[in-house]
């Protein structure tokens, strides 16, 4: 199992469901193996709305953490956008954003 998990290029009302099914599913396996907060990336992330990022602030209701280690433009921006700056605040993302672009 990845010690990541990698957004899709759609993250989407169309497509977040599937994706809720693959990151519960590795939020399990992951909670399993390790304490350490858990990393997902959104450095594919090509097209976001709400729906895609209220996925990810349900994770929060879950007493899951977690963060960002790569966001791409577009994931960035729909953050700024809809007041989720927080989850940008994150050494990770400046370390891993030369090998994003």
């Amino acid at each position: 199992m990845s010690h990541r998990f990698e957004l899709p290029a759609e993250l989407t009302i169309y497509s977040v469901m599937e994706t809720r099914d693959s990151l519960l599913t590795w939020v399990e396996k992951a909670q399993a193996q390790t304490n350490a907060p858990l990393e997902i990336s959104a450095r594919d992330v090509e097209a976001v709305d709400g729906s895609g990022l209220q996925l990810l602030a349900a994770l929060g209701s879950m007493e899951v953490t977690w963060w960002l280690v790569q966001t791409s433009s577009v994931f960035t921006e729909a953050c700024h956008t809809l007041g989720l700056s927080q989850w940008l605040d994150n050494p990770y993302i400046a370390a891993n954003k030369e090998t994003a672009e």
